[in-house]
């Protein structure tokens, strides 16, 4: 009897315990479920606010139409651009600019509004552009992609309107500036190739705009700094020891960044002669010019020195105070 009643109470005891594991297995593979759910929401979640920060904000330059008209494309322009081919990078016939804002996550108040090249036809948008924009970001530099009326190298000035759209866009960052977390005193632009020629008359052509002023758009002061990356086409095409008829660099010319290969035909002797005149003026500039790299690098990595020009930039820009935060 009491062996009957021990294995009774013994039985019991072993369903008592296969009745809890039970319960605790359900549990626990409830609470495993549930984390893989809110685990699954949360990066839904955190994929859904990186995609939503990285799309910059866009902004046209001229809502009523962009000033003057753009002269018919040439044969030869024509024959250049079936020769470039097309590319997913390569932007061309733009006759509506507008402005791309990268926005940092944490700005420092710095802004720099980026102008790619590509000869006045076309406009290298990747390497040049949205790549440039996310590396200002990365230390707090509120980036500006300029997509610049192109082509005009037909024009009798090619610059002339890639100028006035650099111009409206400095005007509308300024204006912008508190809402985007901008100190209206720290703003520059930084030009590859043709952007770098923009560049040039932008920071030294002191004439009259050629197109009329918006005060609620434009701004009549000038950029605060520069960042030329192989820009050329400042010499006289007869004798490349003196500049162009009409081009100079001023006395109240913006702090510079030179940078250039040696290998890129005549742009590193424009960038020496630049940096000269600066030096004449005693004007704040910095110069390097690397022995390979050739031209058109951008942001890519070539395997050659010259490739880590963003951290001699970066650094360029720290000894400025650029990348200080600052007060607006």
């Amino acid at each position: 009897m009491v062996c009957k009643t021990m294995r009774h109470v013994e039985n019991r005891e072993q369903q008592f315990a296969r009745d809890m594991n039970d319960h605790y297995e359900g549990e626990s593979r409830l609470a495993m479920n549930n984390l893989r759910f809110f685990t699954v929401v949360t990066i839904c979640m955190a994929v859904s606010s990186l995609a939503v920060a990285a799309k910059p904000l866009q902004l046209k330059l001229w809502p009523e139409g962009a000033p003057g008209q753009l002269v018919p494309i040439s044969e030869a322009t024509k024959k250049l651009l079936a020769a470039d081919g097309q590319s997913p990078s390569r932007v061309t016939h733009v006759t509506d600019p507008d402005i791309a804002v990268y926005q940092p996550e944490k700005p420092n108040g710095a802004a720099v509004i980026v102008a790619p090249g590509g000869g006045y036809r076309f406009l290298s948008y990747a390497h040049e552009g949205t790549e440039v924009c996310e590396w200002l970001n990365s230390f707090g530099v509120t980036a500006i992609l300029l997509k610049y009326r192109t082509p005009t190298r037909d024009e009798t000035l090619a610059y002339e309107k890639p100028v006035q759209d650099a111009q409206r866009a400095l005007g509308l960052v300024r204006h912008h500036a508190s809402e985007w977390g901008v100190n209206p005193g720290r703003v520059g632009l930084l030009g590859f190739s043709a952007g770098g020629n923009l560049l040039g008359h932008l920071a030294c052509d002191r004439g009259p705009r050629t197109y009329p002023q918006k005060p609620e758009l434009d701004d009549p002061r000038g950029l605060d700094f520069g960042i030329m990356i192989y820009g050329g086409g400042f010499l006289d095409k007869t004798d490349k020891s003196r500049f162009l008829e009409g081009f100079s660099v001023p006395k109240d010319a913006p702090p510079m960044f030179f940078l250039v290969a040696h290998d890129d035909k005549s742009n590193p002797v424009e960038a020496a002669m630049l940096y000269l005149e600066y030096k004449k003026l005693n004007l704040s500039a910095e110069l390097h010019i690397f022995s390979k790299g050739g031209h058109g690098f951008g942001m890519r990595k070539d395997q050659h020195p010259i490739n880590e020009w963003p951290a001699r930039c970066a650094d360029w820009m720290k000894s400025l105070g650029l990348l200080e935060p600052k007060p607006q």
